[in-house]
C-alpha cells in the first residue's frame, strides 16, 4: 500500500459537485483518508478564463503508478474533461503530488509532480493535511515549501469552504 497524495481542479460547470464525485470515484482506487478544505483560486496561465475549486486528498492505494495513472484518467474522462489546449478550463483535473517516497520520470507521469513547489493552489490544501510531507526531491516539507512562495503568490488562494464539503450534497 502506498500514500498517494492527490491533487484536484475544476472551473466549470458545478465545481464544488464534480470534485465531491471524484472523491467518491476514488472509491475503485484505493481508500481516501484525509481530505482538505475547498480552495478558490485564480488560474494559472491562462487566465482569461473562471477561477478554480481546489484540493488535496491523501489516497492509500495498492495499485501501482501506472494503474493509478490510468484510474484517475478515466475519472476525469467521466467528469468531461477535455483536453483542448495547455491550461484551458476543465470540469476536472487530476494530478498525482506524490506516490510514497516514489521518485518516477516517465514520459506520461513524472513523481513528484514537477511544478507543486511553484502552486500554492497545490501547496495551501497540502500544507493543510501535510504540512510535515517531505519533498522526496527538494528536502523540504510542504509547510517549508508554501512558507517559499511570496505573499503575492498565495494571495490568489482563498478558502471556500473547510473539509466537511466531501460530506455536503
Amino acid at each position: 500500500m502506498a500514500d498517494v497524495y492527490l491533487s484536484l481542479g475544476a472551473n466549470l460547470g458545478e465545481r464544488a459537485a464534480t470534485l465531491r464525485r471524484a472523491v467518491r470515484d476514488f472509491a475503485a482506487l484505493g481508500t481516501v483518508t484525509r481530505v482538505s478544505s475547498l480552495y478558490e483560486t485564480e488560474p494559472v496561465g491562462y487566465t482569461d478564463q473562471p477561477n478554480f475549486l481546489n484540493a488535496v486528498v491523501l489516497l492509500e492505494t495498492a495499485l501501482e503508478p501506472p494503474d493509478l495513472l490510468a484510474g484517475t484518467s478515466a475519472i476525469e474522462q467521466a467528469h468531461g474533461r477535455q483536453r483542448s489546449f495547455a491550461n484551458a478550463p476543465r470540469t476536472l483535473d487530476i494530478d498525482i503530488l506524490f506516490f510514497g517516497e516514489r521518485i518516477i520520470a516517465e514520459s506520461n507521469l513524472v513523481v513528484p509532480h514537477p511544478r507543486l513547489a511553484q502552486r500554492a493552489f497545490v501547496l495551501v490544501p497540502l500544507a493543510e493535511i501535510a504540512p510535515e510531507l517531505r519533498h522526496p526531491v527538494l528536502s523540504a516539507s510542504a509547510r517549508d515549501l508554501l512558507a517559499q512562495l511570496s505573499d503575492e503568490d498565495r494571495s490568489g488562494v482563498r478558502r471556500y469552504v473547510g473539509p466537511e464539503w466531501i460530506a455536503q450534497e
